[in-house]
């Protein structure tokens, strides 16, 4: 993608990565007035990671910037007590995010909503406080890594389903749970998905992560031996683009054709990012 500029308003993008990413340039303004929406949604579709560098969103601008793109996502921040038009929380500081031990499961290949049928559409994350060591964000294109399959390999995935559960997620992080702890996790049920997604648009991507538990029907070593592979693939360099923060910026990703995951950091180190979410728009099957 070529960079572009308009000179009535502040505005350039520009790639960050060759199959993933771009980043945009422009005035809070703008951002602001939802004059670019449809530009950014189109973008959003297109490149799967937008950076917005030197955004310094207030929640309030944040949570503006949100409706701006679509349906905002209500969730419950625990600590608030109460839902509505709020930011939550990405920390591990478990005095600010009573639950930080869940949000470590974000340092494995994810994609957010999987035990939904209808996943969120998007996230936009900004950034409050960083570490000093780590916390980096990774981005995988799934709708790539599924074009540059060979033709084999997507005969053989079509039509294959898969069982996700928050349970498989978490043994990532925490692998001898008690089994209080394993039963409370259990307790969020499983999810069967499709592992080849057909979207709406009739582009394809795959649907995997960590909470991708067991193909349905295949025998439980190659099912990991299946899922393990397409993960690698997915997550190869030429699929990839790594963040790195800088304070106040504001990234914002398709949920429906990424995969992300954060790079290790301390748990006492005050990493803190906002997060807004837009409602899913389009089932999974």
């Amino acid at each position: 993608m070529a960079t572009t500029s308009i000179p009535s308003t502040h505005w350039s993008v520009s790639d960050a990565a060759p199959a993933i990413g771009a980043v945009i340039r422009a005035d809070k303004e703008t951002l602001l007035s939802g004059t670019r929406a449809a530009e950014i949604r189109d973008l959003l579709e297109a490149r799967g990671v937008l950076v917005f560098q030197d955004a310094h969103f207030t929640d309030e601008e944040q949570i503006a910037f949100t409706k701006t793109l679509g349906t905002f996502a209500h969730e419950v921040h625990e600590q608030a007590g109460k839902d509505g038009d709020n930011v939550y929380p990405i920390t591990l500081d478990t005095r600010i995010n009573p639950n930080a031990d869940y949000l470590k499961g974000a340092f494995f290949w994810h994609i957010d909503g999987t035990m939904s049928q209808v996943p969120i559409r998007a996230s936009i994350l900004s950034s409050r406080k960083l570490s000093e060591e780590g916390g980096d964000t990774e981005f995988c294109n799934t709708y790539a890594a599924y074009d540059a399959l060979s033709d084999e390999d997507k005969a053989a995935i079509e039509g294959l389903q898969v069982v996700h559960s928050l349970w498989r997620s978490q043994l990532y992080h925490q692998p001898e749970p008690s089994y209080e702890l394993l039963m409370a996790w259990k307790s969020r049920g499983e999810n069967t998905l499709p592992l080849v997604w057909t979207h709406e648009s009739g582009r394809k991507s795959l649907v995997l992560g960590n909470t991708a538990q067991q193909v349905v029907g295949m025998d439980w070593a190659k099912s990991e031996e299946l899922l393990v592979r397409l993960r690698d693939w997915a997550t190869q360099p030429r699929f990839v683009y790594r963040h790195k923060w800088t304070l106040g910026e504001t990234v914002i990703w398709d949920n429906t054709g990424t995969m992300h995951r954060a790079t290790w950091y301390p748990a006492n180190s005050g990493r803190l990012m906002h997060r807004t979410k837009l409602e899913g728009e389009e089932a999974f099957a």
